[in-house]
């Protein structure tokens, strides 16, 4: 039976291996006997969820019971206004995954078109179009992991129908000036659009140098993401919004699933926009820790990457794989990159104060 099961599965989801995760914090104290455990490797906020947004949560709990509105009118109106934007460009989802799944599927022909992406990327772009059946084209980012957009566009031809771009990208941390994102996008063909995911933008330090809100048309090809899983800390709500050209924008709508944000994270991300001093905290805690490590980790004789976001890569001068699983048997989780094809570097996410310093610690106490 399973056989014959096995046959009505497609060629292209029978090529797709389960996700994987890490252990988790429980597992790992229980493996190695610790008390705490300090997790540095997803990109959380640190700060945990803003009081206004629990206290929110709480209070809109007795609503769980209800549909939320459909196409969320009253959190896209709060992000519009949030944004100076017409709201009639925004589109919210569960998580920027669902986002991503949606545009791939709206604007490619399986078999015909294809999409273009840097290599590495985030994982989703490739995985649904894959799962979509469409052509998946990736160029290698320059040696310092800046942006190569000249080998970019030699990929790109009258049948691409998407150019993904991370800014700040992932797991590097780096930016490329909004402006030359822009002098990208006036190089693609008709019938082309850039999907700019800016996902770590609200940690880039001039906002306005890096996100490409100043340049977004109602009538153009670019097409903005962002998330309230990093800055305003719901990334266990899933919620993400998408800035589109308003033609774009209506077609997503007919095709989203009617009830994929629910009514409690739709609530949440209304108190989020609100919560403006725990934003103005977040950045404040990010900015310091990013500075303190970028100097620390410098002084350990690690090579450092410049970042935009609330992570910092770096390249140690003893084995990455190492520092990994002693820091691990000592409570600290921070990223190893080998499933990026960079088994030599390091990703360690920006925590509190405290969290920072006992990191170095460890790192100090690993490296001898």
């Amino acid at each position: 039976m399973s056989e014959q099961l096995s046959r009505l599965i497609r060629n292209e989801v029978k090529s797709f291996k389960p996700y994987s995760p890490g252990l988790g914090i429980d597992e790992i104290k229980k493996k190695y006997g610790l008390s705490r455990v300090i997790k540095m490797a997803s990109n959380e906020n640190p700060l945990g969820v803003s009081p206004l947004v629990q206290e929110t949560i709480s209070s809109s709990s007795g609503l769980a019971f209800r549909y939320p509105g459909a196409n969320n009118p009253e959190l896209c109106l709060a992000v519009a206004r949030h944004l100076g934007l017409d709201p009639a460009c925004i589109v919210c989802g569960n998580g920027s995954d669902e986002l991503i799944d949606l545009l791939i599927r709206m604007l490619s022909v399986p078999g015909r078109d294809n999409i273009v992406a840097f290599n590495p990327c985030f994982s989703i772009y490739r995985l649904q179009a894959r799962l979509s059946g469409v052509e998946f084209r990736q160029a290698e980012l320059n040696p310092d992991f800046s942006f190569a957009f000249k080998e970019l566009l030699n990929l790109v031809d009258d049948k691409t129908r998407v150019v993904f771009l991370t800014n700040p990208d992932n797991p590097s941390g780096y930016a490329a000036p909004a402006s030359e994102l822009h002098r990208f996008a006036s190089k693609l063909p008709q019938g082309c659009c850039l999907v700019v995911d800016e996902a770590y933008i609200d940690f880039a330090d001039p906002l306005d140098h890096y996100s490409m809100l100043s340049f977004f048309r109602p009538d153009s090809n670019l097409v903005v993401l962002r998330t309230f899983s990093k800055m305003y800390a719901l990334a266990g709500l899933r919620l993400g919004y998408a800035i589109l050209p308003v033609t774009l924008a209506d077609y997503m709508r007919r095709i989203r699933l009617p009830f994929s944000v629910n009514i409690l994270a739709e609530k949440a991300g209304q108190a989020a926009l609100k919560d403006s001093e725990f934003t103005r905290q977040s950045l404040a805690v990010i900015t310091r820790g990013r500075e303190f490590l970028s100097s620390e980790l410098k002084n350990l004789g690690c090579k450092v990457y410049s970042s935009q976001a609330n992570f910092i890569m770096f390249y140690p001068p003893v084995n990455a794989g190492h520092i990994f699983q002693e820091l691990l048997k000592r409570g600290i989780i921070i990223r190893p990159l080998d499933s990026y094809g960079f088994a030599h570097l390091l990703r360690v996410s920006i925590g509190t104060a405290e969290e920072n310093e006992i990191f170095i610690k460890y790192m100090q106490e690993v490296m001898g």
